[in-house]
């Protein structure tokens, strides 16, 4: 994992998803360029188990946090950027007992909306699993509360 504040507050917005941290979805790189999240391979996540094939829903979920969790490699101080948009083209399906990594990159930044892009892949970033492009929504620093509240805490 890369050693930077940008790093930082990845590991910080993923540690806070427990979907992610029961999938054991951790972050692999992050830069001001994009980020890399790795999901482990595990009998959790099998879609088919007569084939082993990772479940879509499973890759979707790790796309889906790449691309916001992206939105922090391009804003100065951490915002809450919930997803509007998302869509998915699956290229192809997941090779069994393979770890699977999600890349994505802000490309336009709006005062109001962030578009982001990547794709998955196992062994090759050229050999795509599958391609995203999604969009996010700017709340700004203010959305954040003022003070943590407990794990499961409404208020």
């Amino acid at each position: 994992m890369s050693d930077n504040s940008i790093a930082g507050r990845a590991q910080q917005f993923l540690s806070a998803l427990r979907h992610c941290q029961v999938l054991g979805i951790q972050v692999h790189e992050a830069l001001p360029s994009g980020l890399t999240l790795r999901l482990p391979y595990s009998g959790k996540i099998i879609g088919n188990p007569e084939t082993g094939v990772i479940h879509g829903g499973a890759l979707t979920t790790l796309m889906d946090t790449t691309c916001g969790i992206a939105t922090v490699c391009v804003l100065p101080e951490f915002e809450i950027c919930p997803t509007i948009d998302l869509r998915i083209d699956y290229m192809r399906a997941a090779a069994p007992n393979k770890d699977v990594f999600g890349f994505a990159e802000c490309y336009r930044v709006t005062p109001t909306i962030i578009f982001v892009r990547g794709y998955a892949y196992q062994d090759d970033p050229l050999e795509p699993i599958a391609h995203v492009v999604g969009t996010f929504m700017r709340m700004g620093k203010g959305a954040l509360p003022s003070k943590p509240t407990p794990a499961g805490s409404l208020t």
